[in-house]
């Protein structure tokens, strides 16, 4: 049986620097800052950052301060540290619509009334070009190029910009701004998170602990990222998310128990052990999975009807009871997937008829331009359909 404090110091976690001294300022109820900082590339929050937000909430329930840092600064720079590829710069247009909703979406998770919420522009915009320069002396380019998608990008070849090395600055420059005691984040973070300590010597400042999350896979069993779509995110309706749920690997269910949900670990350790000597259903335990997470945003009523509408339509064959209609009968199929939102342009629509994964009526369409009759469902994939009235 673990106490809380080991709990928080282990599960789901990567690496933490420095455990002892986190370890003893947690166990003598110093009550410390901690710092996350999300950058509004998207306009939506998905589970795998909810990673970190859900282990502030248990550092918040012990009556720590939360200190959630909007990157409306380091947004429009963009951060590339997971990325294999540059980051092209956002718009002050698009960080302001994306980061609208985003105070409601981690007060999902923790108390937002107990929290400390900033903006970074707030100092960054304030920073001399000389203060900028004496923050980068601090660091080598040697270190920034080890880093492995950087020195992968750059022995390809491939474009580095300057702008990337001053990234790491300003996150680090954050954790001095808001005097963080410790700064969570996926491990993709941790040069930045240790730019963080190096930046708070500089200025005169205890350097923060960091704790680092394994990254969690998304649907399609790359990394969950928003710009590859296989995300599921806080705010998606029940029945979606319960689907996506139960679409990922099953090498992944423990795993999402783990870092998603608020299942002991008792309870997992139990539920692997029944997975490794088949005395368990992986189709059953992932099911149990998606409950579990829909109801953790949604409450259990609706994750009792998302999983039964689940079952209905999957393994009874039954269309779901919510099916949304549009009038437009008589057009071509192209222009319908359109239209009805299943498909976002027409190069995917007929890619998406082209593998097979268009239904009309329970049929499989193969003519891009078959006319769509009234009273047809349209279906593609296994959860996304339409009716045409």
């Amino acid at each position: 049986m673990t106490d809380k404090i080991d709990e928080i110091l282990t599960r789901g976690v990567a690496e933490i620097i420095d455990r002892k001294n986190l370890e003893q300022k947690l166990r003598s109820k110093k009550k410390i800052r901690i710092k996350l900082g999300i950058d509004p590339t998207s306009s939506n929050i998905h589970i795998g950052r909810a990673v970190s937000l859900w282990k502030l909430r248990a550092l918040q329930d012990l009556g720590h301060k939360i200190v959630f840092i909007v990157g409306d600064f380091t947004g429009l720079i963009g951060d590339t540290s997971d990325k294999e590829a540059e980051r092209p710069m956002l718009s002050a247009k698009d960080v302001k619509e994306n980061m609208k909703n985003y105070i409601a979406q981690v007060g999902k998770i923790i108390d937002i009334k107990k929290t400390e919420v900033h903006y970074n522009s707030k100092w960054l915009k304030k920073l001399s070009f000389l203060e900028i320069a004496e923050q980068a002396n601090q660091f080598s380019l040697h270190e920034f190029e080890a880093r492995e998608n950087i020195s992968k990008r750059m022995k390809a070849q491939k474009r580095v910009s300057l702008r990337e090395l001053l990234y790491p600055l300003m996150q680090g420059y954050d954790s001095v701004a808001i005097k963080a005691d410790l700064e969570v984040g996926g491990t993709d973070q941790r040069f930045n998170l240790l730019a963080g300590r190096v930046l708070q010597r500089h200025y005169g400042q205890e350097p923060q602990d960091i704790m680092t999350f394994d990254l969690l896979e998304g649907t399609d069993g790359r990394k969950m990222s928003s710009s590859w779509g296989n995300v599921i995110t806080l705010t998606e309706e029940p029945n979606n998310m319960f689907g996506q749920v139960m679409s990922i690997l099953d090498s992944l269910i423990i795993k999402y128990f783990i870092m998603c949900t608020k299942v002991t670990m008792d309870e997992i350790n139990s539920l692997e052990k029944g997975l490794k000597n088949g005395k368990l259903n992986a189709r059953d335990v992932k099911a149990s999975l998606a409950y579990e997470i829909v109801a953790l945003y949604h409450g259990a009523k609706l994750a009792k009807t998302a999983s039964e509408e689940f079952d209905r339509v999957h393994k009874n064959r039954e269309l779901p009871e919510d099916i949304k209609s549009y009038k437009m009968a008589g057009n071509q199929l192209v222009k319908v997937l359109i239209d009805t939102k299943l498909a976002k342009s027409s190069s995917e629509a007929r890619r998406l008829i082209d593998q097979a994964g268009v239904k009309i009526n329970g049929e499989t369409a193969k003519d891009y331009a078959q006319a769509i009759p009234k009273d047809t469902i349209v279906q593609v994939g296994k959860r996304n359909f339409a009716k045409i009235i």
